[in-house]
C-alpha cells in the first residue's frame, strides 16, 4: 500500500521515507525516475492498488495505476519539504478561497516533475495508450471561472518559486455542473467529479475541527476581571482534512492544497433509531454534509443564501484554526502568530476570516482586544477581484445575527473603533462614516463584507493596473484616502506549465527549439528571445503548421461533441470563452456574426476571409439573461451552418461544458481572442493572457488586463476598439441613450431587427425580445455604443489575417512578449511587495526538464 505522507509543517510528519532497493535497478520503483522504475511502478500499483491484471482493467483502472505512480513519485518531495518547513518555522503563505479550479492533474504533475517524455515511452513500451488515459481523468469542478482558476495558477506558481504555502479551501462533493446543450438550451447535470474516487487526495481523519452555528453569547468576566464571551451554539459540525500534494516546475519544493469536508460529530444516532425514527437517525450527517455538498447553490432564495455563508464560515473557521493548531506545534505562543503566517484573503467570501481569528484568539486563547487585533491586521492581505456591485458581498445583519451572533458582535466592536477614527480623522464628515462603515444602514442593515476585509487586513490589491486604479478612485476611495500606503497593485498571471507545456506540446517543442533551451518554461521573459526570428518565413511557416494541428484536433473534437464541422486549413478560428455575462458582452459577438451573414446574403460574392465563430463557458444557473445569450447563439448557429449560401464561408459552434480540460483544447486552435467586455468592469482577465501565450491575437477594449498586454506586445499587435473606461464614465453621467444608436444606425437596427423578426426562433417573435428590449432600451454594458467601432475593427482583422507573413509575425510577438503574464511574476510581486516572505529551497537549484 501507498504510505502515509506529510503535510507542509506539520508536526504529524513522518520522520522518514521508504529506502528499500528493489528489483534489478538501483531506484526505488515508488520514486524513481527511469523508464524502468516507472513501468515496473505502474506494472505493480495496477496490481496492488487496483487488483487488475492487464486483459481485465478498465480505462479507468489504467488511469488510477498511472495517478498512483506520479503520486508516488510527489509525495517523496512532499515529505522532505514538510520537514524542512517545520524544522526551519518557514514563514508560509496560508491562501484562503472559496474555488480552486484546478482542472486535470496527471499531466501537469508530469511535466512539473520533468518526466513527461519518460512516461510517455514507458506508457508505449506497455502497449498503453497514453493520451486516453490522460482523457480518462475527471477534473475537479472546485471553481467557478478565473477566480478559481487563478487560486490554481498561484499554487502552482508557489511551489515553483520556492514559497512555502498551504492552500485553505472546500472539497465540494459537487462541483461547478456539468453543462449539456439540449434544443440550443443550457442545462446542467451535476457534477460527480468524486464517483470513482480521487487518487491526488489524502484523507486526514485526525485533522478535524468543530465549527459552530447560531445559539447565542453569554458574557461574564474572568478572574482578573477582564470581560470574556462564550460561544452557545446550536449546531456543531466537523471539518475534516483532505490533502493534494502540489507540486512546483523543476524544483524539490512540494506545497500543501487543503480542503475541507463537512461531517457530523456522530453521524448516525442508535437510540432515536431504536423508537424507529429511522430519518431522525442520520438527519445530523445529512445537515452537516450539505454544507460541503455543492459548489455555490443557487443564493436566490434565503435559504440558498444561508448555506452560501455557512459554506464560506465553515471552510474559515477550519482554516484558522488548523493555522493555530500548527503555529502551536511548530512554533509556540501566538503572539508571533502574524510572524509565521501570512493569509491572503481570495476576494470576499473568506473575509469572515477577520472575525474568527479575532474570536479565537479572544474566546479560545484569552488575549485582549488590542493584541488580537493587532495580529489579526497583521495577518491578512486582501485581493479585490471585482467592480461589479452585485458581486461585492454583503450579508443582511439578521441572517448573521441569527448564523453567527459572537462574529456580529465582534464586527460591530471593530466598527465602533474604526468609525471612530475616522471621526477624528475627518471631523463632522458624517456622509463619509456612512459610506466606510461596515454596516450598510440604508434600505435593511447589511454587512458589508468588502470593508470587513479591508479593515481587517494590512495590504489590499487590485488585480490589474487599471482594476487598481479604478479601486481607489471610485470601489474604495474612502478607504484610499485614509490609508493610501496600503493599497497595491499585482496584475494578474496563469502558468505556463498549465497553458502553454501542458496544452500546447508543439508549441513548446517549437519554443524549446527556437530558444535553444527550455529556460522559459520557468522564466517566461525568456519567451523575448522569439522576437529575434519573428520576420523569419521558416519559422513563420513552422509556426503556422503548430496552429493548424491544433485548429484541427479542437475541430476533430467538435465535430464529435458539437456537430459542427469547420475547415481549419482556410478558416480563421475566432473564439469567446470565459463566463457567460453582460458585461462580457457576448452578443456583441453575435451581432457581428450576424452582421457578416446578412451581408454574405446580400452579396454571395463578398469574398471575405472564411471565419469560425467559436464560444465557450457556462451561465449561472439563475441568470435567465447569460442562459438566452447562449440559447441565441445556437440559434444563430443553427441557422448560419445549415444554410448553403453562407456555410462555406461562417460557421458558428458552441463548446459544450467549458472547463479547464476543455480550454486546453480551445487555446492553442485560436486565431483570434475576443476580449470585449466593456472598459472598466473587467478586473483582470486572465482568459486573454491563455489565448496570446498560444499565439492567439487579441480583439479588445482597454479593460481589465487588456491594456497591459497590449502596452507589452506592443499597440500594433493588438487590434484595438471601444470606449475607454473615463469615456465610459462621462456617457454614463451625460446620459447613455441606446435607443438613439438603434435608430441612428441602420446596419445596428437590422441586426437586433433580424432577431426579432424570428429568423433564429422557428418564427417564434418573442422568444429573444427580452434581450433585444434590454439592449435597445437600458444597454447597462452599452453594446450598442461599441457596435460601429467593433465592426470597423473586425473588418481590419480580417484584411491582415489575409496576409498570412503579417498574421504570423504578429502571433510570434505576441507571444514572446508575454512573460509579464506568468502567474511566477504575480507571485514573486506578492513576496515582495506584500507578504513579506522569501523562497524556501528544498534540495538543489531548479533542474530542467528531462527528455
Amino acid at each position: 500500500m501507498n504510505t502515509a505522507v506529510a503535510v507542509a509543517d506539520d508536526p504529524e510528519a513522518p520522520a522518514e521515507t521508504p529506502t528499500e532497493a528493489r528489483g534489478t535497478t538501483h531506484e526505488h520503483t515508488r520514486t524513481g525516475m527511469s523508464k524502468a522504475s516507472l513501468k515496473q511502478a505502474y506494472i505493480d500499483n495496477l496490481f496492488y492498488i487496483q487488483g487488475r491484471f492487464r486483459e481485465v482493467a478498465t480505462p479507468h483502472d489504467l488511469y488510477m495505476a498511472a495517478a498512483f505512480t506520479v503520486r508516488d513519485r510527489m509525495l517523496d518531495r512532499w515529505v522532505k519539504s514538510a520537514q524542512i518547513y517545520k524544522t526551519s518555522h518557514a514563514r508560509t503563505v496560508c491562501y484562503l478561497s472559496a474555488e480552486y479550479l484546478l482542472g486535470p492533474h496527471l499531466a501537469n504533475n508530469l511535466v512539473n516533475l520533468g518526466i513527461a517524455e519518460v512516461a510517455q515511452r514507458a506508457g508505449e513500451e506497455l502497449d498503453l495508450d497514453f493520451n486516453a488515459i490522460l482523457e480518462e481523468e475527471e477534473e475537479p469542478g472546485l471553481g467557478n471561472g478565473g477566480l478559481g482558476r487563478l487560486a490554481a495558477c498561484y499554487m502552482d506558481s508557489l511551489a515553483t518559486v520556492q514559497i512555502p504555502a498551504i492552500g485553505y479551501g472546500i472539497r465540494y462533493e459537487f462541483g461547478i455542473f456539468d453543462q449539456i446543450i439540449d434544443d440550443g438550451w443550457q442545462v446542467e447535470r451535476s457534477d460527480t467529479w468524486l464517483r470513482n474516487g480521487n487518487p491526488w487526495e489524502i484523507p486526514r481523519p485526525k485533522i478535524s475541527f468543530p465549527v459552530m452555528y447560531g445559539g447565542h453569547t453569554e458574557h461574564d468576566r474572568d478572574h482578573a476581571g477582564h470581560p470574556r464571551a462564550r460561544w452557545v451554539p446550536d449546531m456543531v459540525i466537523s471539518g475534516v482534512a483532505f490533502d493534494t500534494p502540489v507540486l512546483g516546475y523543476g524544483v524539490e519544493n512540494v506545497n500543501l492544497l487543503r480542503l475541507w469536508k463537512a461531517e457530523a460529530p456522530e453521524s448516525f444516532d442508535f437510540q432515536v433509531f431504536n423508537v424507529g425514527d429511522y430519518y431522525g437517525a442520520v438527519h445530523a450527517k445529512i445537515e452537516a454534509e450539505t454544507i460541503s455538498k455543492v459548489l455555490y447553490p443557487n443564493d436566490d432564495p434565503e435559504a440558498g443564501k444561508e448555506l452560501r455563508l455557512k459554506q464560506q464560515y465553515f471552510f474559515v473557521s477550519c482554516s484558522i484554526q488548523d493555522m493555530i493548531r500548527l503555529h502551536l506545534n511548530t512554533v509556540g505562543p501566538l503572539d508571533t502568530f502574524h510572524e509565521k503566517f501570512v493569509a491572503q484573503l481570495n476576494d470576499t467570501h473568506p473575509a469572515i476570516a477577520v472575525a474568527e481569528l479575532m474570536r479565537l484568539l479572544m474566546d479560545e486563547h484569552e488575549m485582549p482586544w488590542d493584541t488580537a487585533w493587532t495580529i489579526t491586521r497583521a495577518t491578512f492581505c486582501y485581493t479585490n477581484h471585482t467592480l461589479l456591485p452585485e458581486a461585492l458581498e454583503t450579508w443582511s445583519v439578521g441572517l448573521f445575527e441569527r448564523l453567527l451572533p459572537r462574529h456580529l458582535e465582534i464586527i460591530y466592536e471593530i466598527n465602533r473603533r474604526f468609525l471612530d477614527e475616522v471621526r477624528v480623522r475627518y471631523l463632522g464628515d458624517e456622509e463619509r462614516v456612512a459610506r466606510m462603515s461596515l454596516i450598510d444602514e440604508a434600505g435593511g442593515r447589511r454587512i458589508r463584507m468588502a470593508h470587513l476585509a479591508v479593515v481587517g487586513s494590512r495590504a489590499v490589491n487590485g488585480v490589474a493596473a487599471l482594476h487598481s486604479e479604478l479601486i481607489k478612485t471610485t470601489l474604495l476611495k474612502d478607504f484610499y484616502e485614509m490609508a493610501p500606503e496600503r493599497f497595491h497593485n499585482v496584475t494578474n498571471g496563469v502558468t505556463p506549465r498549465r497553458f502553454i507545456v501542458v496544452s500546447n506540446p508543439r508549441l513548446a517543442n517549437l519554443i524549446t527549439e527556437m530558444c535553444g533551451n527550455d529556460r522559459w518554461i520557468r522564466d517566461l521573459d525568456c519567451l523575448r528571445d522569439l522576437e529575434a526570428h519573428a520576420d523569419d518565413p521558416a519559422l513563420q511557416a513552422r509556426w503556422r503548421e503548430v496552429k493548424t494541428a491544433a485548429k484541427h484536433d479542437l475541430a476533430i473534437w467538435l465535430n464529435q461533441h458539437a456537430g459542427v464541422v469547420l475547415d481549419p486549413q482556410t478558416m480563421m478560428f475566432d473564439i469567446q470563452a470565459k463566463r457567460l455575462h453582460e458585461y462580457k458582452r457576448q452578443h456583441l459577438n453575435v451581432l457581428h456574426i450576424i452582421r457578416v451573414y446578412q451581408r454574405l446574403k446580400q452579396n454571395p460574392n463578398l469574398g471575405m476571409v472564411p471565419r469560425a465563430f467559436i464560444y465557450g463557458g457556462k451561465a449561472a444557473p439563475g441568470y435567465y439573461m447569460a442562459k438566452l445569450m447562449i440559447k441565441l447563439i445556437n440559434s444563430v448557429a443553427e441557422v448560419i451552418n445549415n444554410d448553403p449560401q453562407v456555410n462555406g464561408y461562417i460557421r458558428v459552434a458552441f463548446m459544450p461544458d467549458f472547463n479547464v480540460k476543455n480550454g486546453q483544447r480551445l487555446y492553442p486552435a485560436a486565431d483570434l481572442s475576443e476580449q470585449i467586455s466593456l472598459a472598466g468592469k473587467e478586473a483582470s482577465g486572465t482568459g486573454n493572457m491563455k489565448f496570446s501565450m498560444n499565439g492567439a491575437l487579441t480583439v479588445g477594449t482597454l479593460d481589465g488586463a487588456n491594456i497591459e498586454i497590449r502596452e507589452e506586445v506592443g499597440a500594433e499587435n493588438f487590434f484595438l476598439f471601444g470606449m475607454t473606461a473615463e469615456e465610459v464614465r462621462r456617457k454614463q453621467t451625460e446620459g447613455y441613450r441606446p435607443w438613439d444608436y438603434y435608430h441612428g444606425d441602420h446596419e445596428l437596427k437590422s441586426d437586433l431587427d433580424l432577431i426579432v423578426s424570428g429568423l433564429f426562433s422557428h418564427g417564434d417573435t418573442n422568444l429573444f425580445r427580452p434581450l433585444t428590449d434590454h439592449l435597445i432600451n437600458h444597454d447597462p454594458f452599452m453594446v450598442l455604443a461599441d457596435y460601429r467601432a467593433y465592426l470597423e475593427c473586425q473588418d481590419t482583422i480580417s484584411e491582415v489575417y489575409d496576409r498570412p507573413a503579417e498574421w504570423d509575425r504578429m502571433s510570434i510577438l505576441n507571444v514572446a512578449r508575454m512573460g509579464k503574464f506568468s502567474s511566477d511574476r504575480s507571485i514573486r510581486d506578492y513576496a515582495q511587495r506584500i507578504w513579506g516572505i522569501e523562497p524556501k529551497p528544498i534540495g538543489p537549484e531548479p533542474s530542467r526538464r528531462r527528455s
